[in-house]
């Protein structure tokens, strides 16, 4: 049997990570902890506790987040990386290069799930050049994330 390989890292690439492994427990955390980490309505994450795991490239800086827990991210550019616990570290579906790949099975801290959350999916949809006064400007953008994967080419600023 093939082992899976899952890669992914920050968006500007200065943190790149590797795993080999069958990924298990993905889930969302709605709890007030895990959406001010993120910025979000909740965190999307996914364990890494019992595949190979390395930093390719660089390594998250910490925030202790609680008495037992503490955040990984970027420090340059502000991506949320990790959550580490005693049990064991989570790694972000959406720091993936293919999170579509990455399902989560079980939701947490639905205490502080936010009202409006299972009211999202059923929002009017648009693809992103669809709003005409904003397309002109989109389509001008030059993006410098670093691409899904690991190419060997920067983008350039």
């Amino acid at each position: 049997m093939t082992e899976q390989i899952h890669t992914g890292g920050c968006q500007c690439g200065a943190i790149r990570f590797r795993i080999e492994g069958t990924l298990a427990d993905a889930s969302v955390c709605h709890c007030r902890m895990c959406q001010k980490a993120f910025g979000s309505f909740y965190a999307p994450l996914v364990s890494v506790r019992d595949v190979k795991f390395e930093w390719t490239r660089g390594e998250p800086k910490r925030f202790q987040s609680s008495n037992a827990a503490s955040r990984g991210f970027c420090e340059n550019c502000g991506t949320p990386l990790t959550y580490e616990a005693p049990d064991g570290m989570a790694i972000a579906i959406g720091a993936f290069d293919n999170p579509g790949d990455i399902v989560p099975i079980v939701q947490w801290g639905v205490e502080a799930k936010l009202p409006y959350a299972d009211d999202i999916p059923t929002l009017p949809s648009h693809a992103t050049l669809e709003d005409p006064n904003a397309a002109p400007f989109l389509q001008t953008l030059v993006s410098y994330q670093h691409p899904d994967h690991d190419t060997g080419v920067w983008p350039s600023k």
